[in-house]
């Protein structure tokens, strides 16, 4: 198990906690890392997109012209792909871009991209706190307290209003639930952030099992 300290709001080190293996120790696994981030990306598109063929625009229920005698090419509908506003060929459709991950291959993504964060020493662990009312202010010295200056993913052990609204107009800082944390979320922040409770609450009832 790797040892990390944990800092209060102003930068003093109060102490040190431990990293289970179970999360920040185990073997990495690029490739399912890379099929978890495309099923969220995947699901994360709306697949709205749509357009009209011939048979669903209005119009063209008469054939324009006779088939003979006229001097033109023969045409039997105003809304002919060939023709201005007629129907589109093969455009898109609503659709779902979503496809199914099992748990456990979810959870092993999630366990690799914690493992690759804490291999680069870019896991911190702050003390439980909270704001009596938003203030950007406070959030913003606290991150000048650490020295922390790049992209952060702060992980909550619930919601807390007053430091979500205070996180908010933070633009480096992303603010999660520890139930909500995810393999995008983790990779795509350059440091992950736990209060003690939150991190507590993620290794609970896990045995630390090396690199397994």
């Amino acid at each position: 198990m790797k040892s990390v300290p944990v800092y209060d709001l102003e930068g003093n080190k109060t102490g040190e906690v431990q990293l289970k293996d179970y999360y920040f120790g185990c073997e990495i696994n690029i490739p399912v890392m890379h099929l978890v981030v495309r099923r969220q990306l995947a699901a994360a598109r709306r697949g709205t997109a749509s357009t009209k063929n011939r048979s669903a625009v209005s119009g063209g229920g008469r054939k324009p012209w006779r088939q003979k005698g006229t001097g033109r090419a023969r045409a039997g509908s105003i809304r002919s792909p060939l023709w201005r506003g007629g129907g589109t060929v093969h455009g898109p459709q609503p659709r779902d871009y979503s496809f199914k991950v099992n748990r456990k291959v979810r959870r092993l993504a999630l366990r690799s991209a914690l493992s690759v964060r804490a291999s680069e020493d870019r896991v911190m662990v702050l003390e439980d706190f909270t704001f009596s009312e938003p203030k950007t202010k406070l959030a913003a010295a606290i991150f000048r307290a650490l020295g922390v200056e790049d992209d952060v993913l702060l992980v909550l052990p619930e919601d807390d209003e007053n430091v979500v609204k205070s996180m908010r107009n933070l633009p480096f800082v992303e603010v999660i639930r520890v139930e909500d944390l995810n393999t995008y979320d983790v990779l795509a922040n350059d440091r992950v952030i736990f209060t003690r409770s939150s991190l507590d609450k993620l290794q609970e009832g896990v045995q630390d099992e090396g690199s397994a």
